[in-house]
Parts: structure tokens; sequence; C-alpha cells
């Protein structure tokens, strides 16, 4: 008798599955980096005036969005006037200072101060509604204010 057996030819030797968590995470990691998470789902018609000196905000932590004009087709039964979105719903102008209570409440103590409100408003809104969003945003002390804007000339529309 033979000590030792021949093995018999036909098999296929098993998979290597030990670079499968590298790869696995690797395409994990890939996901998180190129992913775009979008904050808000817009339910307003927002064509945004024109400007020609415009500047990026360097911090989007740090911004609180005020959304203003139509209600877009989708949301046709909330009326045809203007309205003000804030966060994903429709708000009325007496819940700014509760929106802005809630964005300083999850910021950090030290980024109070620095938190900017940024009034995204259509072209067509009235300024009546502005001046209202304005006056709610001075009352809860919200003094720093952007505008939302695109590039290109800003007399365009006038000519």
């Amino acid at each position: 008798m033979s000590k030792f057996k021949k093995k018999k030819g036909g098999e296929m030797p098993a998979v290597n599955t030990a670079s499968l968590p590298d790869i696995v995470f690797m395409l994990l990691f890939f996901f998180m980096v190129a992913t775009v998470m979008r904050k808000d789902t817009l339910k307003i018609q927002n064509s945004l005036p024109a400007a020609d000196q415009v500047e990026k905000l360097a911090k989007r932590n740090l911004l609180m969005y005020i959304y203003a004009g139509k209600p877009s087709s989708a949301y046709k039964q909330f009326g045809s006037e203007a309205r003000i979105q804030l966060n994903d719903k429709f708000a009325d102008v007496s819940e700014i200072p509760a929106f802005i209570a809630a964005e300083r409440a999850d910021k950090r103590e030290e980024e109070i101060p620095f938190l900017t409100t940024v009034l995204s408003v259509d072209k067509e809104t009235n300024m009546g509604l502005v001046s209202d969003v304005k006056q709610k945003l001075r009352e809860v002390n919200a003094l720093k204010i952007n505008y939302k804007t695109r590039k290109g000339d800003a007399l365009d529309g006038l000519k």
C-alpha cells in the first residue's frame, strides 16, 4: 500500500475570497464620497434674479435657507400666491422664529454667531412677503442675510 494518495485530476480549486472585504469597503468608500445628499426638495417655483457681482459662501453648514415663490405645478392645491418654504414644508411667516430657533439648536454654541440666513426668492415674488420675512428675522436677531442669485447681467430684463 502506498502511503500517499494521488488527487484525482478533474476538481476546480475553491475561489479565494480573502480580498472580498477589501473590495466591498473600497466600493462603500467610493459611494460615500461620490454621493451628494440633497437637503431640501423645492415645492416652489424658484427662478432666481440675475446679479453681476456674485460670491459663493464658504461654509455651507452655517447656512439656513428660506425659499419664497409660487407653488410649483405639482403643488397647485396650495394656491397661486407666493408662499414660504422652510425645509421641506410650506410655512407661514409666523413660523420663521421657530425655524431659526431649531436651526440654532442644531449647531454648536461657537457657530451660532456665524449662522447666515439665505433668502432664495423667486424674481416674481412681491416684496411685501420678503419684507415680512425680514421683519421676523429681525425679531429673532438673525441679522446676517444673503440673497441667492444666479450669475448674469442684472439689467437684462429691464431693457
